[in-house]
């Protein structure tokens, strides 16, 4: 059974439009002797700010959506999509609409949920370091691609990965995670308050990011390095070998 809206929920949003949308959500969460948190919380779940100005309830005057109902509160007798969650009960995985289902009835903090989303990130960066770990440029991988029988023997292929593909893999996937991390870090501190200690943490988080980043910088450096001298070294051996021939003949 679903759990009956806040009268202090649905005044917060009328307050707020009977201000011109210019009130604080701190002088709402004071009128309403409710924490600013809350305030912030009613304003991302019922999207405020996509709320249409001087609109009356029900349908509009051209609207031909209610035809063939009879009317009276609510949806026609049948329709199942606050239960159901419309066409996504139809299309979403079982297993998925019961993780939204718990989700949803735990009605979490959007706040909590972009900070769980931050966690996830920065363990799955972290994590990624170890499995995308290039230790040298010799670093190779070669696994089994294809292995099959024939007439004159047994056909095998495999998938050879080089350090340089390794790495530059590597590097792809931990740029498109950044860029994730630092989305999802951007929008919760434009959301938390000035005293939330997880602003501290994210500083921290910020500083370990930074430094798993420098490590694969220089890594790279170092390995275009060797690559330098190794084309050096090469360029004077064929010098010395060519000197020596000239001295023999």
């Amino acid at each position: 059974m679903a759990r009956e809206r806040s009268t202090n929920r649905t005044a917060a949003l009328k307050l707020w439009l009977k201000s011109g949308r210019t009130m604080k959500l701190g002088e709402i969460a004071d009128e309403l002797s409710v924490s600013a948190a809350l305030i912030r919380k009613w304003k991302f779940l019922d999207k405020w700010d996509e709320v249409p100005e001087n609109r009356r309830r029900g349908g509009q005057p051209g609207n031909k959506n209610s035809v063939g109902n009879a009317g009276g509160s609510g949806a026609p007798i049948g329709n199942d999509y606050a239960l159901k969650h419309g066409y996504y009960a139809k299309y979403i995985p079982e297993a998925v609409m019961q993780i939204v289902e718990e989700i949803q009835e735990s009605d979490p903090d959007p706040l909590d949920m972009i900070w769980n989303h931050i966690i996830v990130l920065e363990a799955m960066l972290l994590h990624g370091q170890k499995i995308t770990h290039v230790s040298d440029r010799d670093d190779m991988t070669k696994e089994l691609k294809k292995k099959r029988s024939g007439k004159h023997g047994t056909e095998t292929e495999y998938e050879i990965q080089f350090a340089h593909d390794k790495f530059a893999n590597a590097s792809k996937t931990n740029v498109l995670m950044m860029r994730e991390f630092r989305s999802s870090m951007k929008q919760f501190l434009s959301m938390a308050p000035e005293n939330d200690e997880r602003r501290k943490k994210l500083e921290l988080m910020d500083v370990q990011i930074a430094q798993a980043k420098l490590k694969m910088e220089n890594a790279k450096k170092d390995d275009k390095k060797s690559d330098a001298e190794e084309w050096t070294e090469s360029l004077k051996q064929v010098a010395e070998r060519r000197k020596a021939m000239g001295k023999e003949t």
